[in-house]
């Protein structure tokens, strides 16, 4: 999903969001920068991609990826994304740990085919929730599951899954809880 910065610059970061009819709920986190720009700025882009090197690397401090402008709103939208949603807020119910903002969809286009996530792909997406959450799981859970996963980047990935496993990789064994534990998911 993309924001704008206080500065205008685009904020790019990983948010699930959910459809309630033809609306769609974003519910960011009470300290995210994605929801202080969302209350300055009540307009956002989601974008639709199969390069997960863009989920991994905004988990691990790698936002700078190409833009092109929206075709309605102020937010741009990732140049690779193989599709993209132009959303404006409709009301916002507040929350102590995550506030949801109700969008409209304001525009989509499709710019390219999604064919499917392959094997590496999905091994990537599944590290990235982890990683997501290392303050939160286990050092062997991490272990464990980055290890389980680690077959399909061996077997199947490409550059792009290759690199985006490599940065996962690198947060888990920079991260202070999880560096004793890292080594089995090389």
């Amino acid at each position: 999903m993309i924001t704008l910065d206080a500065d205008g610059a685009p904020h790019i970061t990983p948010l699930g969001y959910r459809m309630i009819g033809d609306e769609v709920l974003l519910a960011p986190f009470i300290a995210s920068q994605t929801l202080a720009n969302l209350r300055r700025s009540p307009h956002a882009v989601l974008n639709f991609t199969d390069d997960v090197r863009i989920l991994a690397g905004c988990l691990t401090g790698r936002r700078d990826w190409p833009t092109r402008p929206a075709l309605r709103g102020p937010v741009p939208r990732l140049a690779e994304a193989l599709a993209h949603w132009e959303l404006a807020v409709l009301a916002v119910v507040e929350d102590a740990e995550r506030p949801q903002f109700r969008c409209a969809i304001v525009a989509r286009a499709v710019h390219g085919e999604f064919t499917g996530f392959s094997r590496a792909q999905s091994a990537v997406l599944e590290a990235a929730i982890l990683v997501s959450r290392l303050d939160r799981l286990a050092p062997a859970k991490v272990a464990r599951e980055l290890g389980y996963l680690r077959s399909a980047i061996d077997k199947t990935a490409g550059p792009r899954e290759q690199v985006a496993w490599a940065w996962l990789l690198a947060a888990v064994q920079a991260h202070p809880r999880h560096r004793a534990h890292a080594g089995g998911a090389r």
